[in-house]
């Protein structure tokens, strides 16, 4: 049973997306309940601005979404996040979010939340190309576009990422002797290192298969495409 989200988290995440200098302004706020209101036959008190009654804008957009039950309140507050996700504020709400309402994560969503994920943002960020690609696909599985345009989104941006790393421009399934010899350098034991080689040349071989033709990509298969990727990308840029 999913527990319901306490008024201490609706505050806190009220404080941050209707902020007074970086947050919604209180006609965004109006016209965005008053959509939300008619979406879901839900009356609100706070519909226009100036907003009677209340000291602040934040009060005003913290009783609009009380009104709503749980799972509309994490469909507003994820939809909002998006629309704001460039306040490292609004990235760490995103964060508390998934971690303590993890129920209300829609189904096939949960590794955007992962912490293999943050780990490769983490990593990944130094590299720019690469990192943009790879938003750009974990963006279309947050909107549900489950199309052969996200794997391709994984695998240029891994094959951007070991151009970079290993000074060359060579396709992703030409990188495996290359690879090789960065891990060795690494002092990454021959064990580990025909692994994680074995593991790319079938990555590769899915991917000029699903991603590089017009087949139907498994939905299914994403999540582990994106693990796979995630991992990758992880082991060869960390220190």
């Amino acid at each position: 049973m999913k527990k319901p989200i306490n008024n201490v988290f609706l505050t806190y995440a009220s404080d941050i997306l209707a902020e007074t200098n970086s947050g919604l302004t209180s006609t965004e706020i109006g016209k965005y309940f008053s959509a939300k209101s008619l979406d879901y036959n839900i009356d609100i008190p706070f519909h226009k601005p100036p907003f009677l009654d209340v000291p602040n804008k934040r009060t005003a957009f913290l009783e609009n979404l009380k009104r709503f039950n749980s799972d509309q309140q994490f469909g507003i507050i994820s939809e909002l996040i998006e629309r704001m996700i460039h306040l490292e504020s609004v990235k760490d709400l995103k964060n508390k979010l998934y971690s303590q309402y993890p129920e209300y994560i829609p189904e096939g969503q949960h590794i955007l939340a992962s912490e293999i994920v943050k780990e490769t943002q983490h990593w990944l960020s130094a590299y720019k190309k690469s990192f943009e690609l790879y938003n750009s696909a974990l963006d279309k599985l947050n909107n549900r576009i489950y199309q052969r345009n996200l794997i391709d989104d994984l695998r240029l941006s891994l094959e951007l990422l070991l151009k970079e790393l290993l000074n060359n421009d060579k396709p992703l399934e030409k990188q495996i002797s290359d690879v090789g010899q960065f891990q060795k350098n690494k002092g990454i034991s021959p064990e580990t290192t025909n692994m994680f080689n074995t593991l790319l040349d079938y990555y590769g071989k899915y991917q000029n298969k699903y991603a590089k033709h017009d087949d139907n990509v498994n939905e299914k298969e994403i999540e582990f495409i994106i693990d796979l990727t995630s991992t990758f990308m992880k082991f060869i840029t960390k220190k």
